[in-house]
């Protein structure tokens, strides 16, 4: 059974920085693409950042570019966003994931194409 856990939300004032980790329980966790999604009130889940299975690949939604930054242990199964410059429509829940199909070289943005999730953790940025 695939579990996911994620940790680190809260209250931030805008310009701040906070740190997600996401523990995976998974025994073939080098295996897959790892992502990160979030969903704000009355909107679809999107897309955020994802790192492919062996690390080659990092992709980013245009929004959070160069402010945020995918990160993964293969040791500790875990897997990190580090979100500095907080905006106030950084503000929702954020969800850690794993890619449906193993090995993908190339991961995909689309929250079709994964399947285990976790609870969430909440981001709250004010202004």
């Amino acid at each position: 059974q695939v579990q996911l856990v994620e940790s680190g939300g809260g209250l931030v004032q805008a310009g701040g920085s906070l740190r997600l980790s996401c523990a995976v329980s998974r025994r073939d966790f080098d295996d897959y693409a790892m992502g990160w999604f979030r969903q704000a009130p009355g909107k679809d889940r999107e897309f955020v950042a994802v790192m492919s299975y062996n690390g080659e690949y990092t992709l980013y939604a245009d929004s959070v570019k160069d402010r945020f930054t995918i990160s993964k242990d293969n040791v500790k199964n875990m897997v990190y966003l580090q979100m500095n410059s907080l905006k106030p429509e950084d503000t929702a829940v954020y969800f850690c994931t794993t890619d449906r199909h193993a090995w993908r070289v190339l991961p995909s943005k689309r929250v079709d194409q994964y399947d285990y999730w976790g609870q969430g953790t909440q981001v709250t940025v004010s202004s």
